[in-house]
């Protein structure tokens, strides 16, 4: 950056005093004046209409507006964080709310873990029962459409993101609160029900929220990485929460695992009411279209808008595939847990230690992923990860077959090393439909598409849960008596393998409008490359001069 002495808003041009011929114009005069070209004419005699070779000098006179200089950045600081993305308005704002956002989202099992021992063991339900509870849970996170497109229609106070994640936070601490304070809402199932369904719409609404901000935010800016890096967050969050939550439910009860969350869950609201969505440089609703547009005629255009993009074979074609691959896998969760836990004798630390594992192989996996898998065709990628997620089913069954006590390797240390992989590959696989669809998502559609494929995900998670349920029931697995655990984990690894047969629904290749974005980026680097055009951040530098060979 050249030092400057900044001119004032007068007519009179200034002369740098560092150097002369850097001329300071003041900007109201900027649009009437023209790149300054000096040239030396001197011409041959002997020469007649021969064009002049051009040569241009370092350093020539320039224009510069006084308004449009940053005194603070220079060129490479600037350019720095612009590749790496925290150069953009409000970055270091929008790292914090969603980086702990995501860490909050991955803490839950925290309390989860708290949870399942709490039914599992206080109030003695069955394996069945157990998953059954779980799943219909989740019930609220069908509806995340009806939330994304909320998010992207309705504005409150000039914002359509941040709001609803203090509603999402508000809710999960309405929950969590009673069942650690009040001892009832514990013990009666009808009211632990309510909790879970309160808690779990909370976090539903939250998640949306989250996801259209990270997507929207992306996208203006052209930050392809904000995924990766809400995974790592997330990752951190379930490491952190699984380890705890394994050594808190040694020393104290459920409650305090209850309580503790709440008091988290309240600082993440205190945080995000301090966060504005203007200072991340989010656009907001002009007056005419807010006088203009009805609450309702913004749903229809959402939802209008949303069903365009559904009919779109680069967005159905992935997104069918990954709900369908989810939904034909019978999930024996609840069975392994309760065998875990009944006729193994796992403490909770054994649990909480395969879990956070489990994690911090998926925070590894993110990473990479983030610097070297990224540019792996989806197709090839997804369909490795599928065939890995199948073959790590089968671990449950060499622990079930007490293979591992034949190779010499004790129940405890091959459940912390290996239990938690086939959920860790599971999880894993949603991050490149992630980055996915969010470089194919619409304009103005970040929420609706977000919360569609969340609830798509959640939808074909319960149905994969009620589909254990009834494998368990089928082939006779009850809190007495596993012996028929080993057939249903033999059947959930062939069902694991049935995605691979319409495995050809993914993309191989990048779609075309991320090409051409990654195009039109490229033609923009080489026109800033020019010669007799130097960017300095916002100053555009014009030099040109011409030379002719002279004859002594």
């Amino acid at each position: 950056m050249f030092p400057l002495s900044i001119a004032s808003q007068s007519p009179v041009t200034k002369l740098s005093p560092d150097n002369p011929k850097i001329q300071i114009f003041p900007s109201n005069k900027l649009s009437r004046l023209k790149p300054v070209t000096c040239s030396l004419h001197k011409k041959n005699p002997n020469t007649i209409n021969k064009p002049s070779k051009p040569k241009t000098y370092p350093f020539s006179s320039i224009l510069i507006a006084p308004d449009q200089v940053s005194p603070k950045k220079g060129k490479i600081s600037r350019g720095y964080e612009e590749r790496r993305g925290f150069g953009h308005l409000g970055s270091q704002q929008m790292l914090a709310l969603c980086g702990f956002g995501y860490w909050m989202q991955g803490f839950r099992c925290f309390p989860w873990l708290a949870l399942n021992f709490h039914m599992a063991h206080n109030l003695n339900l069955h394996s069945s029962t157990l998953q059954l509870l779980q799943n219909c849970g989740n019930f609220p996170m069908v509806a995340k459409p009806l939330y994304g497109i909320l998010s992207d229609a309705l504005y409150t106070g000039g914002a359509h993101r941040i709001p609803y994640i203090l509603v999402g936070v508000f809710l999960q601490v309405l929950a969590w609160g009673p069942l650690a304070l009040i001892p009832v809402a514990r013990e009666a199932l009808g009211i632990l029900m309510a909790c879970i369904l309160i808690s779990n719409l909370g976090a539903s609404i939250t998640e949306i929220a989250k996801d259209a901000l990270v997507a929207e935010y992306g996208q203006k800016n052209r930050i392809g990485g904000l995924q990766s890096y809400a995974f790592m967050a997330l990752a951190v969050g379930g490491i952190l929460g699984n380890l705890l939550g394994g050594c808190f439910l040694q020393k104290t009860p459920p409650k305090t695992m209850f309580l503790v969350f709440s008091v988290l869950l309240s600082l993440q609201l205190a945080f995000s009411s301090t966060v504005r969505e203007k200072s991340l440089g989010l656009s907001e609703p002009s007056d005419h279209n807010l006088v203009k547009k009805s609450i309702w005629e913004n749903i229809r255009k959402q939802i209008s808008d949303l069903k365009t993009a559904l009919n779109d074979d680069n967005i159905s074609c992935p997104l069918t595939w990954i709900v369908a691959s989810i939904a034909t896998v019978p999930v024996l969760s609840g069975s392994i847990f309760c065998y875990q836990t009944q006729c193994l004798h796992f403490d909770p630390s054994i649990i909480g230690m395969s879990r956070a594992i489990g994690q911090l192989i998926l925070l590894s996996m993110t990473i990479i992923y983030d610097r070297f898998w990224k540019e792996v065709p989806v197709r090839k990628l997804v369909s490795a990860v599928q065939f890995l997620y199948a073959c790590s089913l089968l671990l449950d069954l060499v622990l079930v077959r007490q293979i591992n006590l034949k190779l010499g390797i004790p129940n405890e240390v091959f459940a912390c090393c290996f239990s938690g992989l086939a959920e860790t590959l599971a999880q894993f696989k949603l991050l490149p439909f992630s980055m996915l669809l969010a470089s194919l998502c619409p304009q103005g559609c970040e929420g609706s598409l977000t919360s569609f494929l969340a609830s798509s995900l959640c939808l074909s998670s319960i149905v994969s849960g009620f589909l254990g349920v009834g494998l368990a029931s089928l082939i006779g697995i009850t809190s007495g008596n596993y012996s028929s655990l080993p057939v249903g984990i033999l059947i959930q690894f062939l069902a694991a393998l049935l995605p691979l047969g319409w495995i050809h629904r993914l993309p191989m290749s990048k779609p075309i409008v991320e090409k051409e974005r990654r195009r039109g980026m490229s033609k923009r680097t080489r026109k800033n490359r020019r010669v007799g055009r130097v960017v300095l951040g916002s100053i555009y530098v014009y030099h040109r001069e011409r030379e002719s060979d002279s004859q002594r």
